[in-house]
């Protein structure tokens, strides 16, 4: 029966590995039909090149493709497609705005006109092959478990770094880059990842104290003084963040992902109001003092002022205001690939911006849809937590979906004019190296969850061990459970049990008890346990938790 069930599992994860391959190919198909209708739209031509950069983009999706069928084969079948179709999408929009700002800047002299989407290619190819090489050389999530602290130690290293590196007229006051040999690329996007995996350690160890019921105020059950205390600590990080970086888009990520984390493993409400009243609390005070965050509030409080003779001299960007203008013009199906004007707003095709070439030409109707494959994403990560049994394994696919989440909200909510603009690239489909790479970290990470909590749940368990033994009887047959065992020919009868059983058709059966087993002698074969002892090591048990330890034997009534 086992081997049967064994089987039928193993033969539906090789279905969703086939409807995983097909929705690859739909995948590359489809952003390829984007490629060949931008440029016709553009040029009148077939995009120069469009083979090539089929082959290569279907390709690096079959290998991928492999590496999981082979590597993660109980794996989601939607996390990979979904991740290679906003990567796709995102080349072709690249592409796409490259040919504009190569015609609109042709005779000046600033480096827009320089194409961003062949560096992002190459990226691509590096953030796939890392992502395949952790699916292959990671065996389990649960290795990550073991250097929470160490991947604590070096993202709080990252997050600082960038403050002591000195600004850049194009980086408009914000400091989250750091710049080595020629060669830029913004920790954040990486500390996003390693803060997740330390939430998810730290919050598994100690979920119980911060559970613990504290005073009741309002209605509402508020955590102990003294359990407090971590949270402080990452608000005032995270505040740190906001003041010496200028970068509100981490700082509400970074506290934003621990609070929902913390909800998680604790299931208090109270935890999430207290983050809340926090965060809107830090974020005010910061506003209000910090003058580059001051002017991204003002220019989101009033993004028309900008035209007006005179204005708030904080105010110093037409960004949101040209970008209500460009969503403004999509109506609801948009002008069409190409047909829009989205290179009027500087460095759209290189920064957050570039989700107003999605609402000018593909209307909202194409916004409906990207935000869609997003909450898809987000959707299977959060499946995966509810499939695994590990509570580390749960808080991490928490964690990750919920930092993926916090960060389209935040990009999209910027350049919609829904919350201050926050300098973020919005996942997969903005141009950068760094944040690309992060996010398929992320899908890597969350295909090897989804394999495990799949794993588990179309494999079944092998069967445990009877914790009682059965007893060999007179004849070598084993003894009923409870009855007399080989060693002894003339039992005393158990004095709970009943001396005569009910007969009859109507009898019920009597209460079936097992009788206090007599101590045993010492025996030089065999390992005696002491109670007292410590438990073992934390990596030694299954799920990173220690159960509490449980006789084999049932309580004697008698003795209750």
């Amino acid at each position: 029966m086992q081997s049967t069930a064994r089987g039928e599992g193993r033969r539906l994860a090789a279905r969703h590995r086939n409807i995983e391959l097909g929705l690859l190919a739909l995948a590359v198909a489809v952003c390829l039909a984007g490629h060949i209708d931008a440029d016709l739209a553009l040029t009148g031509k077939m995009p120069p090149g469009l083979l090539v950069h089929g082959l290569a983009l279907g390709g690096l999706a079959g290998v991928a493709h492999l590496a999981v069928r082979r590597f993660a084969p109980y794996a989601d079948p939607l996390i990979l497609p979904l991740g290679v179709f906003l990567t796709g999408f995102g080349l072709m929009l690249l592409d796409r705005l490259d040919i504009s700002y190569a015609a609109a800047h042709a005779r000046k002299g600033d480096y827009q006109k320089l194409p961003a989407a062949p560096s992002q290619l190459m990226w691509v190819f590096v953030s796939v092959a890392v992502a395949i090489a952790l699916i292959a050389l990671i065996k389990h999530h649960r290795f990550f478990q073991r250097y929470v602290y160490l991947l604590m130690t070096g993202a709080l290293i990252l997050l600082a770094a960038p403050a002591f590196f000195p600004g850049r007229p194009e980086d408009f006051g914000a400091k989250r880059w750091i710049r080595l040999f020629g060669l830029s690329f913004e920790p954040d996007e990486f500390v996003k990842v390693a803060i997740t995996i330390f939430f998810a350690g730290y919050l598994m160890a100690s979920r119980d104290a911060l559970a613990l019921a504290g005073r009741k105020i309002w209605g509402m059950t508020l955590p102990r003084g003294r359990h407090v205390g971590p949270v402080l600590a990452i608000w005032v990080v995270s505040l740190l963040v906001l003041v010496f970086e200028r970068d509100l888009g981490t700082s509400l990520i970074f506290f934003g992902v621990f609070v929902v984390m913390l909800y998680a493993a604790t299931e208090r409400t109270s935890w999430v109001v207290l983050g809340l009243l926090m965060a809107v609390g830090g974020a005010a005070v910061v506003g209000t003092v910090e003058p580059h965050v001051h002017g991204r509030v003002e220019a989101w409080l009033h993004p028309l002022d900008i035209y007006k003779e005179h204005h708030d001299p904080a105010i110093i960007s037409d960004q949101p205001a040209e970008a209500l203008f460009s969503l403004g013009t999509g109506h609801l199906t948009g002008t069409g690939l190409g047909s829009g004007r989205p290179w009027l707003i500087g460095f759209a095709g290189r920064s957050d911006f570039v989700f107003t070439t999605i609402g000018e030409e593909l209307g909202l109707a194409g916004v409906t849809a990207v935000l869609l494959v997003y909450l898809l994403l987000v959707q299977r990560g959060l499946r995966t937590a509810v499939g695994l049994t590990d509570p580390f394994g749960k808080l991490l696919a928490t964690g990750l979906s919920t930092a993926l989440a916090l960060q389209v909200f935040v990009v999209v909510g910027g350049v919609s004019g829904l919350v201050p603009l926050t300098g973020k690239a919005l996942p997969f489909l903005a141009a950068g190296g760094s944040s690309l790479l992060a996010n398929w970290l992320i899908v890597a990470l969350l295909i090897k969850l989804s394999d495990s909590a799949g794993r588990t749940a179309l494999e079944p368990a092998p069967p445990s061990p009877d914790p009682l033994p059965a007893q060999a009887g007179p004849a070598g047959r084993p003894a009923a459970p409870g009855g007399p065992a080989a060693t002894d020919p003339s039992p005393s009868p158990n004095p709970n049990a009943s001396p005569t059983a009910p007969s009859g058709p109507n009898a019920t059966a009597p209460e079936l008890t097992l009788p206090r087993p007599a101590a045993p002698g010492p025996d030089p074969d065999r390992t005696e346990v002491n109670p007292a002892a410590p438990y073992p090591p934390a990596e030694q048990s299954p799920y990173g938790y220690h159960p509490a330890p449980q006789s084999p034997f049932p309580p004697n009534p008698a003795t209750a």
